[in-house]
C-alpha cells in the first residue's frame, strides 16, 4: 500500500500543478479588457470552465487532505482506495475542463459551432488516450496472463 500511495502522489503532483495553473489563469480573464466583448454564450462557457477548474482542483487536492486527516490511523488501504477514486474523478473533471476551455477559445477565435466541434474532439481524444488505451492494455494483459 505504501508503494501504491507513493505512485499515486507522484501522479497527483503532475495533475495538481497544471490544474492549479489553469484555474489561476481562468480567474484572471474577467479582468482583461476584451472580456466585456464576449457574448453571453461565451461568458457561460467561461463560468462553466471556471467551475470545472475549481472542482478539478478540489478533487485532485483531496487525497492530500485525506492523508493529513488519516495520518497515523492505520488506514493506508482505505486512503489508497479513496485517493484512487478521487484521482479518477479528477481526471474526468480535468478532461471536461480542458474541453470547455478549448470550446471557449475556439468559439472566440472562430465561431460557436467550431468551438463545440473542438470540444467534442477533445473529449474523444482524452477519453481515448486516458481511458480506452489503458483499458485495452489491461484487457490484453489479462487475456495473455
Amino acid at each position: 500500500m505504501d508503494r501504491n500511495f507513493l505512485d499515486l502522489l507522484q501522479e497527483l503532483r503532475v495533475l495538481q500543478t497544471g490544474t492549479q495553473i489553469l484555474a489561476g489563469f481562468l480567474l484572471t480573464l474577467p479582468f482583461q479588457a476584451r472580456f466585456t466583448d464576449l457574448e453571453a454564450y461565451q461568458r457561460g462557457l467561461f463560468l462553466l470552465a471556471v467551475a470545472l477548474a475549481v472542482a478539478t482542483t478540489a478533487v485532485l487536492v483531496a487525497p492530500v487532505s485525506a492523508h493529513r486527516v488519516l495520518f497515523r490511523h492505520h488506514l493506508k488501504e482505505q486512503l489508497v482506495v479513496v485517493s484512487h477514486r478521487l484521482t479518477r474523478v479528477g481526471l474526468v473533471l480535468l478532461g471536461l475542463t480542458m474541453a470547455t476551455v478549448l470550446c471557449l477559445i475556439v468559439s472566440v477565435v472562430l465561431d460557436d459551432t467550431a468551438g463545440v466541434v473542438a470540444a467534442v474532439v477533445a473529449v474523444v481524444v482524452f477519453g481515448g488516450v486516458w481511458g480506452a488505451v489503458p483499458y485495452a492494455v489491461r484487457r490484453a494483459a489479462e487475456r495473455g496472463a
